[in-house]
């Protein structure tokens, strides 16, 4: 039967992909945006600079701090890339999100699994570049080779994965093909194949949660009991594959909150998903809501007695208001 010889957990925020000095592109989006998530309401940006103007946020966005944020997180990620070498997984199945770039708002599944024998990742066209928000152009060499590539899908494991989790009682989509004119996976996939697996990616099952938008998005605790899903369906495989089981999202954004992060990352060292879950439903909107692509993994890696080595945490804020991409970096061995 196959065997899970490695789980990852990293963030794959376009931060880590755009040069430090350039970081202030997004907050042109930030300020913008009129829905800012934390700790479970809503702000606009004028609002949260006022809420946050006693922790001074200001010191934390300075060319030498993003300098060295950005510099802590290429290690990282280095280090996790080093660590998936050194394993030497056959294949994997990564538990990521999608933001709109394969599904659109009339079709939004709440738990997806990708079957086909052929992933797609196709850099964009100029159209498509113009369309993006502020801040992101810069970053989509960071999840998408610019001459572009196509991975290898892993059908038979991806099945048997439906198929237990039907028996589960998990009501997945089964795809097949990326949608009609779309080339190219979500960033939370490309991101892996790109930065962890440099490149060279094994065959790969790519499963999707709908983390972002409402109504449909799984519980914290639901994206737990779908882990043990997935555990049982990789360790029930018949095959002697060495199986990496990856997370890809999260940690707190668009708004950072080191004490959620902080919830998060007990939860992982203590091995118990009450610390997630307790925090509340409300919590996890927006980027944050990716942390929920985490719980499925580190809940199948406690359930194996895997412990987690925390590479890093890094919060990279890039403005007054708050607003950045908390980075997260851990993975789990036997």
């Amino acid at each position: 039967m196959a065997k899970i010889v490695l789980g990852i957990g990293t963030s794959h925020g376009p931060m880590l992909s755009t040069p430090p000095d350039q970081w202030g592109q997004r907050v042109t989006a930030d300020k913008r945006n009129p829905q800012h998530w934390y700790k479970g309401k809503s702000y606009t940006f004028d609002q949260l600079v006022a809420l946050r103007a006693g922790e001074h946020l200001e010191r934390q966005i300075t060319p030498e701090m993003w300098q060295q944020r950005h510099a802590a997180c290429r290690r990282a990620i280095g280090k996790l890339a080093d660590v998936y070498a050194e394993a030497k997984p056959d294949v994997a199945v990564i538990v990521g999100n999608d933001q709109m770039e394969m599904f659109k708002e009339a079709l939004i599944p709440a738990m997806s699994v990708y079957r086909g024998a052929e992933i797609a990742n196709a850099f964009p066209d100029e159209e498509e570049i113009a369309k993006l928000p502020p801040g992101i152009p810069i970053s989509v060499p960071g999840h998408i080779p610019p001459e572009g590539a196509t991975y290898r899908g892993l059908p038979e494991l991806a099945t048997h994965i439906i198929e237990r989790a039907i028996a589960d009682q998990f009501d997945v989509t089964s795809l097949a093909t990326l949608p009609a004119n779309v080339g190219h996976i979500p960033h939370a996939f490309g991101f892996v194949y790109r930065q962890i697996m440099n490149d060279k990616p094994v065959p790969s099952v790519p499963v999707v949660l709908n983390t972002f938008y409402p109504p449909n998005q799984p519980s914290v605790r639901r994206c737990y009991d779908f882990g043990k899903s997935l555990l049982r369906a990789i360790e029930s495989w018949k095959s002697d594959a060495r199986v990496a089981l990856i997370a890809s999202g999260g940690l707190t954004h668009f708004v950072i909150d080191e004490d959620v992060d902080n919830a998060v990352m007990d939860a992982l060292r203590s091995r118990k998903i009450e610390g997630v879950a307790a925090l509340g439903e409300p919590i996890f909107q927006a980027g944050t809501s990716e942390v929920k692509n985490w719980v499925p993994v580190a809940g199948a890696m406690a359930d194996l007695g895997y412990a987690p080595t925390v590479v890093d945490y890094v919060p990279c804020y890039r403005s007054e208001a708050g607003t950045g991409n908390a980075m997260g970096f851990v993975y789990w061995r036997p």
